[in-house]
C-alpha cells in the first residue's frame, strides 16, 4: 500500500475513532451512574485494595478490575470497617452488600462525579480498542474498505455508544470473544507455541469477563462439525492427513483451553489472596489445611460465581411489543436488534446478503467473496454467530440489548467482504456494481448521522421501524433508561424553578447526589396529598418495571429522548382501580419481575441503614426454612 494511502487510511480510522470517543465519553460524562455500575464500581476497588473477591462474584473480576485501576492510583477511599464489608465475608450476604458498599463509596466516601469519570475511562478505551480490532480483523477479510465500512458501522452503532462506556462486562467479553474466534482457526494450522498462548490469552480473558463466555466451547465444537460437513480449501483430502489435521486441531484446542485455565487460577489466586478461606468447609482442618484451602480458592471462587450466574440468569418475567410475558421469549432479541438498530445498518446487512447471492449467480460460483486463505476465519465467525444467537434465543434472561453486544459485533464484521463483492461484480461488468458502492457509502455515512442526531441520548435510542410509538410500549429495562438520565432531571427542576420534585427511577440508589429537590417516589401508588404537584417517572417504569400507564393521559414532557417522563399530576388524584386512575395493589409490577415484593424499596432500606443487612438476611433464611418445612 502506498504510503500516501496508508495515511489516509490511518487518519480515516483515527477519525472515526476520536468520533466514537466524543459521542460515547461525552454521553457518558453527562449521565448519572446506571444500575449495575452501583455494585461493579464497588466490587472493583475493594478487589484491588484488599485483594478480596467476596463482592459481585457472581460476575467474573477482570472489567471490574480495570475500571477500578485508576481509582485506586488515585486513592479513592473506602471504608472497610463498614458493615457492608463485614457482613458480604459469608456466602450469599455479598448479594445484598455489594449493593451497599458500592453507593457508599461512590455517592458517600467520594465524590460521585469525578468517581464516576475515572471509572469510565478504561471501559471507554476497551470500547475503542474493540474498535480498532473489528478494523484490523475486517481489513484482513474484506481490505481496507471492507475495514473502514465495518469501523463506521460500529463506531456509530447506538448499543455501543450507549454501553460501552459503562462498568460492565458486556464490552469488555465482546472484545475477547473475537479474539478468540478470530484466533480459532490457527489451531488447524500447526501454531507456534506463541499462538497458542495468544488463543489461551484471549480465552482467559473472555472467561474473565463473563461466565457466558462458556459458550465458546460450543463454538470450536460447532466449527470442528461445520468442517466435517463442508470443508474449507486449505483441509487435506487425504483421508490420514484429514484426520491428522483434525486431532492436531483438538490437541492445540485442549493446550489453549490449559493455558487460560491457569491465566485464570492465577487471576483468582492474586485478586482473593487475602479473603478468608473459612467460606468453606469441605476440608477439615489439619496443620496442611489452610495451604490446601488457599490453592483450592481459586477454582472454589470461580464455580461458586458460576453458580450464582446461573441462579441469576434464570427465567425473569419480560416485556416486548407491548406485551408482558411471565418469562423470557424467544423472539426477544431478534425483535430489540430490528429495532435498537440503526435502519442503515440492517440495510447493509441486506444489501450484503443480496450482493453475495448475485456474486455468485453471476460468476458461477467462481468468485468467491472470501480472500483465499481466509475461508477459516470466516467460517469462525459466522458459526460463533449462530452459537451466541441460538444461546440468546433459547435463554430465559430477556432485558437488554447489551447482553446482544457479541451478535452486533459479529454481524458487523460480516459486512467486511461487501465492496470486495462489489469490485468483483465490477469487473464482471454488472452495471449496477458503481451505484452499489455509493450505496454502500451512502448508507455508512447515514449510520454516522444518525449516531450524530441521536447524541446524547444512546439509551433510549429506536429507529423509524418503530414507526414513532412510544419506547415504553415497545422495549423494557435498560433499553430505555438505566437511570443514566438524573442530570436531566435536574435541568428540568432548575429550568421550572421547582422546589419539589416526585421521582420514580429505574434504580436502586438515592438519587438526591444528582436531583437534591427529589422524592423517591412510586407512580403505581400514588396518594392523594400528592394531587398538583410535578413527577418525572422513568420510562422503563411506566409499563414494565411499574404499571403506570395510567399517567400518560396527561401532558408530559420527554425527557433524556425518550428515558424519563416530566408531567403536573392532576389536582385530585382518581381513585386506584377506576378508570385512568393508578392500579389497585394486585396489579403492581415491580422492578426485575418480582411479584409482591418491592425491589426497590427492599434495597433502599439497606443502602439508607446498613445496619439492616443482618437482620434482614436473618429473616430471610427463616422464611425459607419455613417455606421448605411446608413442602
Amino acid at each position: 500500500m502506498p504510503i500516501v494511502q496508508s495515511g489516509r487510511v490511518f487518519a480515516a480510522v483515527a477519525l472515526l475513532l476520536a468520533m466514537m470517543a466524543v459521542l460515547a465519553g461525552g454521553a457518558a460524562r453527562h449521565e448519572s451512574i446506571t444500575f449495575d455500575e452501583i455494585a461493579h464500581i464497588g466490587a472493583g476497588v475493594s478487589y484491588l485494595q484488599k485483594l478480596d473477591l467476596r463482592l459481585n462474584e457472581e460476575h467474573p473480576p477482570l472489567a471490574k478490575a480495570v475500571a477500578a485501576l485508576p481509582l485506586v492510583l488515585r486513592g479513592v477511599h473506602a471504608d472497610y470497617s463498614n458493615i457492608s464489608w463485614s457482613f458480604s465475608g459469608k456466602m450469599f450476604n455479598g448479594f445484598l452488600g455489594e449493593w451497599v458498599f458500592g453507593h457508599w463509596l461512590i455517592m458517600r466516601w467520594n465524590d460521585p462525579y469525578s468517581t464516576l469519570m475515572w471509572a469510565r475511562a478504561p471501559m471507554l478505551l476497551l470500547t475503542l480498542l474493540l474498535g480498532f480490532v473489528i478494523y484490523v480483523y475486517a481489513s484482513r477479510l474484506g481490505g481496507v474498505w471492507g475495514g473502514l465500512l465495518c469501523l463506521s458501522v460500529y463506531a456509530s452503532m447506538p448499543a455501543f455508544l450507549a454501553f460501552g462506556p459503562l462498568v460492565i462486562t458486556d464490552i469488555a467479553v465482546t472484545l475477547f470473544w473475537v479474539l478468540a474466534v478470530w484466533q480459532l482457526p490457527e489451531m488447524w494450522r500447526s501454531p507456534s507455541r506463541w499462538t497458542v498462548l495468544k488463543f489461551g490469552l484471549a480465552l482467559a480473558g473472555a472467561f474473565l469477563s463473563k461466565f457466558s463466555s462458556g459458550l465458546l466451547f460450543f463454538v470450536f465444537l460447532g466449527v470442528a462439525l461445520s468442517l466435517r460437513w463442508r470443508g474449507v480449501p486449505e483441509q487435506p483430502t487425504e483421508k490420514a492427513a484429514r484426520r491428522a489435521w483434525r486431532r492436531r486441531a483438538w490437541r492445540n484446542l485442549a493446550k489453549a483451553t490449559l493455558w487460560a485455565a491457569g491465566f485464570v487460577y492465577v487471576f483468582y489466586f492474586v485478586l482473593s489472596w487475602n479473603e478468608p478461606t473459612d467460606s468453606y468447609s469441605v476440608i477439615p482442618h489439619f496443620p496442611a489445611s489452610p495451604l490446601l484451602r488457599r490453592l483450592l480458592m481459586p477454582p472454589w471462587k470461580y464455580l461458586r460465581g458460576l453458580a450464582a450466574f446461573a441462579l441469576s440468569a434464570g427465567s425473569r418475567p419480560t416485556y416486548i411489543l407491548g406485551h408482558t410475558y411471565s418469562h423470557g421469549v424467544w423472539f426477544y432479541f431478534p425483535v430489540l436488534c430490528v429495532l435498537k438498530s440503526p435502519l442503515a445498518f440492517l440495510l447493509l446487512l441486506l444489501f450484503a446478503v443480496a450482493i453475495a447471492f448475485l456474486l455468485r449467480g453471476r460468476s458461477a460460483g467462481k468468485v468467491s467473496a472470501i480472500p483465499s486463505g481466509m475461508e477459516l476465519h470466516w467460517r469462525a465467525l459466522w458459526v460463533s454467530l449462530v452459537v451466541f444467537v441460538a444461546a440468546c434465543m433459547l435463554n430465559r434472561l430477556d432485558l437488554s440489548i447489551r447482553h446482544f453486544s457479541i451478535a452486533l459485533a459479529l454481524l458487523i464484521l460480516l459486512l467486511a467482504p461487501l465492496p470486495g463483492m462489489l469490485e468483483s461484480l465490477q469487473r464482471l461488468n454488472w452495471r449496477g456494481a458503481r451505484a452499489g458502492k455509493w450505496a454502500t457509502i451512502g448508507l455508512a455515512a447515514a449510520s454516522v448521522a444518525t449516531a450524530v442526531w441521536a447524541y446524547p441520548h444512546y439509551f433510549p435510542f429506536l429507529n423509524v421501524l418503530s414507526r414513532g410509538r412510544p419506547g415504553y410500549l415497545l422495549v423494557n429495562d435498560s433499553n430505555l433508561d438505566w437511570n443514566q438520565a438524573l442530570p436531566e432531571v435536574e435541568t428540568f427542576v432548575q429550568q421550572r424553578g421547582l422546589n419539589h420534585i416526585l421521582l420514580d427511577e429505574y434504580g436502586i440508589d438515592e438519587p438526591t447526589v444528582y436531583v437534591p429537590q427529589a422524592q423517591l417516589w412510586s407512580c403505581q401508588a400514588p396518594s392523594p396529598a400528592d394531587g398538583g404537584q410535578w413527577a418525572v417517572v422513568s420510562a422503563s417504569s411506566i409499563a414494565d418495571g411499574h404499571n403506570c400507564l395510567w399517567l400518560m393521559q396527561y401532558p408530559h414532557q420527554a425527557l433524556a429522548g425518550g428515558g424519563m417522563y416530566a408531567l403536573q399530576l392532576p389536582p385530585t388524584i382518581p381513585v386506584a382501580g377506576t378508570p385512568g386512575g393508578p392500579p389497585l395493589p394486585e396489579a403492581y409490577r415491580n422492578l426485575g419481575g418480582v411479584i409482591g415484593f418491592d425491589t426497590q424499596a427492599f434495597f433502599l432500606n439497606l443502602i439508607r441503614d446498613p445496619q439492616q443487612l443482618q437482620p434482614t438476611m436473618d429473616r430471610m433464611r427463616a422464611e425459607w426454612q419455613a417455606s421448605q418445612k411446608k413442602k
